[in-house]
Formats: structure tokens, sequence, C-alpha cells
């Protein structure tokens, strides 16, 4: 692992510590140069997994894009980096168990906007407004209005 602040490739494992299901592993790393402490996460990825986008094409599926567009609705909000993970995990997990090698990028947004609503719902409101694509003011408020229904 390279060291997000120094770049250097040497360091040691801290903590190490499996998930609650056993898929994916949390260790805890020290650069052995600056001695920063960083988190990484090791998972079992299925091979050839695919996003079908709604235009009809085709791509490998991402968790780093994934992670990417989630941290961008979370800025500046009190959501923990670990959190952000944890969603990403239980957000692929959930759609590896449904889906076979082809997962529809509507089914991604959904469980994303699912799980962002539990979390926060500032974050939950700016990342529907990107991957909705409000045209106009009065779609927010009604996507805002929906979150305060009953049952919502």
């Amino acid at each position: 692992m390279r060291c997000l602040k120094c770049t250097s490739l040497e360091d040691r494992v801290v903590d190490t510590r499996v998930n609650k299901d056993g898929t994916s592993i949390r260790r805890r790393r020290e650069c052995l140069k600056c001695g920063h402490r960083y988190t990484t996460t090791e998972e079992i990825l299925r091979e050839g997994l695919t996003v079908l986008k709604r235009d009809g094409r085709r791509e490998e599926f991402n968790r780093v894009k994934m992670l990417s567009g989630i941290s961008r609705a979370c800025e500046k909000r009190p959501v923990d980096v670990e959190q952000l993970r944890m969603l990403v995990t239980d957000v692929t997990t959930l759609l590896q168990d449904k889906y076979d090698d082809e997962i529809p990028s509507r089914e991604i947004g959904e469980e994303i906007m699912r799980k962002l609503r539990e979390i926060d719902k500032v974050a939950y409101v700016r990342f529907a407004s990107v991957y909705k694509d409000f045209r106009d003011i009065n779609e927010f408020m009604l996507e805002i209005s929906r979150m305060d229904a009953p049952g919502a």
C-alpha cells in the first residue's frame, strides 16, 4: 500500500478486523517513513461484473467511482469516511446478491439513495439532485417534501 501523505510503500499493519459477515477485512496501517496512519479494506471482488447504463452502454463495475460520487454528496457534512466505505460495501453486497453479472445503473443509484437517506438527509438531497437530474426548483422541492411525508 502507498502512504497517502508521503507515497512511501513501506508500512506496517497495526490492526486487522474482519467485518460481521466475513466478506471484507479492514486493516489499520502505519507508514514507516512518516508515521501517518490510514485504513485499507480488502474485499473479494467478482470478476466480470458490469453496469448497464441508462443509454444501453456497459462499463466495468467500479467501487471507487461509487465512493467518489457519494463523497461529493457528503462534503462538509458530519459523515465519517468509514460510514461511506460501509455504505459502498453494503450496496455492493446487496447488488451482487441480487444480480448475476450485470447491474442496472438505476439500481445502484436507488440503493445509494436509500442508504444515504438513513445517514444524512442533506447528503441524500445532494446525491438525488444529481442522480435524478432535477431541471428546476419545483422538482427539488417535491423531493424534499417526499422526505417529510409519513412512511418516507
